[in-house]
């Protein structure tokens, strides 16, 4: 067994060391015993009790439950809204990195701080904002008004919530992989005699297409299940404004317990299947990073 000299000319062997610095097989023991019981106390019980409630009448009841006008409704808006707000992100998400990682301007961390502003602004807040601004007593209200435009209580303003809340995903995702990976590859590119766009296509967005879709992943998630925000813009009209989260509060303060767990099991069921896509994709970023750091050095 190898020794590693000291100071004082003596060695200690390395399994001494290692001993030193490990932590006693009873700690890290308990300490998994109490992430498992956390995690089983608040993430699987709960996600199970969901699904138990949601069947707990029959699968006639469930289905009933989940095709009613209402909910239907509920389910075309959050997939509307999500395909809206994911795609507005994507594009705002890829120019915001590509500028603050790959050029050296005024004003970049005001940028990077705005956008980290959702992180730190409540969504009630952010959706009482969008009431003062377009609201019929706010700032453009009369404007609106005269010339036939809804944005509060209607579709725009609900999608206007959902992209302030979730356009840091896919920025704050893409920021770090590109910083880590460089401008090497895109000057190189540049001297060859390629375009702009050629670079971002060819070079750029090879390199990060991972982190990327991760990105896409959690905005969508987040998008598809946001509720302060939404719950303040929407107005909750039934049938037309109310989103998923807010259909399952509806029913669940009207004491429509089965039909609140049956729609709140598919709003699960979306969660699980993000939950999935993220693991795989997270791998590929994972090693995606350590690719890039290893360039780096």
């Amino acid at each position: 067994m190898s020794a590693m000299p000291l100071s004082d000319g003596t060695h200690v062997s390395h399994r001494k060391l290692v001993d030193a610095t490990a932590e006693p097989a009873w700690v890290r023991r308990t300490l998994i015993a109490v992430a498992l019981l956390f995690l089983t106390l608040f993430l699987f019980v709960p996600l199970v009790s969901v699904f138990f409630e949601a069947f707990k009448k029959g699968v006639d009841v469930y289905l009933a439950a989940i095709t009613e006008p209402d909910a239907v409704s509920a389910v075309k808006l959050t997939l509307l809204a999500a395909a809206i707000s994911v795609p507005l992100n994507l594009v705002f998400g890829v120019a915001a990195a590509w500028c603050i990682a790959k050029f050296d301007f005024r004003g970049k961390d005001l940028l990077l701080t705005l956008i980290d502003l959702p992180f730190s602004v409540s969504p009630v807040i952010s959706g009482l904002i969008f009431v003062l601004i377009f609201g019929l007593q706010g700032w453009f209200g009369e404007w609106l008004r005269d010339h036939d435009l809804k944005i509060i209580f209607a579709l725009p303003g609900i999608v206007l919530a959902t992209v302030f809340i979730t356009f840091p995903f896919i920025a704050r995702e893409l920021i770090p992989l590109m910083q880590a990976q460089g401008v090497e590859q895109e000057e190189a590119a540049r001297v060859l005699g390629a375009s702009g766009w050629q670079i971002f296509w060819r070079v750029t967005l090879p390199n990060v297409k991972w982190a990327l879709l991760y990105g896409v992943i959690l905005c969508n998630a987040r998008a598809m299940g946001e509720f302060g925000a939404v719950s303040v813009v929407s107005g909750h009209i039934r049938g037309q404004t109310n989103t998923m989260p807010l259909h399952i509060e509806i029913l669940y303060n009207e004491y429509q317990f089965a039909a609140a767990f049956a729609v709140a099991s598919l709003l699960a069921g979306l969660a699980l299947v993000t939950l999935v896509l993220k693991y795989l994709v997270e791998q590929r970023v994972k090693a995606q990073k350590r690719e890039a750091e290893g360039r780096s050095e």
